[in-house]
């Protein structure tokens, strides 16, 4: 079996071709249209990015994304969920202040902006599914209760799970604050102390107390609940999960069974976009947007989360490494970029459970738009 999976690259020649109309066009012959009913509820799930970042998708996008639901007489709105960790997202009202300064106000998006579970990320619905590690999800009850969802996603590389990009952005996304600590319960980050500078910059942003710093860090894994905000804090790189080589791979598995149940009810009501351009090599959770490891490459789209994550990962390992980033190694077309930044992670694991659970398959048609 494969799956179609359409892709617009960043070529623009004239106002018809210019990348927000190549976004119409891909919504359109990936079928999305014919998803959305009348007075339909449709999420738009997009991360807002952090306070001093800025390789998350532009606001212009999101608004396209509005206009083409409202032409099918849908009601469309914005959302993600709170984060784990300490930074401008964590609850509610920081959050919906850090979109607006993003630039995701209504005057821009022309869509309400709803924080899927609630003022303080305790507002989500616990979902059965049928996982290998989870019997239930939980996931913010207002992204749950819309008829039908639209993923965008910035595709870039991630500290623990190589890359993020569709599955990440509705299962990791989507969790709840509890829910992302059940994906995150695999991770126990150590300290190299000889290396340390006791800087304190990972207490920092611990949200949960966890680091005490004297002559070096010090990590309370009995407080820590594994949401690695300290491995990309550390400004020398002396945090990392080198004490459980498996950290990695857990999280995808349960990361890839968080979207299971995210979509659950809405399956033929799915849209995915991944935005392969600004491919920075950490997370849009940072409060910092590094160099892109690779050129911008396009937008893709498919209604098979597993088939486009795996398509935009191929994309940009064809392409040439920027020895200008964070790169290591593997700057060659063929080469694997994301083991370039993050040797140790292997992000082919969020793909394989992805298509052992049902979510989609590896196999793909990419079709040029």
């Amino acid at each position: 079996m494969t799956s179609d999976v359409y892709y617009s690259n960043m070529r623009t020649r004239d106002k018809k071709n210019n990348l927000v109309n190549k976004l119409s066009r891909l919504f359109k012959k990936a079928g999305f249209e014919g998803m959305i009913d009348k007075d339909d509820l449709w999420a738009i799930k997009i991360h807002f990015g952090e306070k001093g970042g800025n390789a998350f998708i532009r606001p212009m996008f999101a608004r396209r994304m509005v206009k083409e639901i409202k032409e099918q007489a849908g009601s469309p709105f914005l959302t993600d969920a709170n984060t784990l960790y300490s930074g401008a997202r964590s609850n509610a009202v920081d959050h919906l202040n850090t979109a607006i300064a993003n630039g995701f106000g209504y005057s821009t998006v022309l869509a309400p902006l709803v924080i899927a579970d609630g003022l303080n990320g305790k507002n989500f619905t616990e979902v059965e599914i049928d996982g290998e590690h989870f019997d239930f999800v939980k996931i913010g009850s207002e992204a749950m209760q819309a008829d039908g969802m639209i993923s965008m996603a910035h595709f870039k590389g991630h500290e623990l799970t190589g890359f993020g990009g569709a599955i990440k952005n509705v299962g990791m996304g989507l969790g709840s604050r509890s829910g992302k600590q059940m994906m995150h319960t695999v991770v126990e980050p150590q300290v190299n102390i000889e290396d340390c500078i006791a800087c304190g910059k990972c207490a920092e942003w611990c949200a949960h107390d966890a680091i005490v710093v004297e002559e070096f860090s010090e990590i309370n894994l009995d407080e820590c609940v594994g949401c690695g905000e300290c491995l990309v804090s550390c400004p020398v790189n002396v945090i990392s999960t080198a004490g459980k080589k498996d950290a990695p791979v857990g999280v995808q598995e349960r990361m890839a069974e968080f979207t299971l149940g995210a979509i659950k009810g809405k399956e033929e009501k799915m849209g995915y976009i991944n935005f392969v351009m600004d491919v920075s090599p950490l997370c849009d959770c940072t409060p910092w947007s590094d160099q892109p490891i690779v050129s911008d490459i396009g937008i893709l789209a498919s209604k098979d989360p597993v088939a486009l994550d795996q398509a935009c990962a191929d994309l940009v390992n064809q392409q040439p490494g920027n020895k200008h980033s964070a790169l290591e190694c593997n700057y060659e077309p063929g080469e694997d970029k994301f083991r370039g930044v993050h040797p140790d992670v292997d992000w082919e694991a969020q793909l394989v459970h992805g298509e052992k659970i049902g979510l989609g398959t590896r196999e793909y048609n990419l079709i040029e738009v």
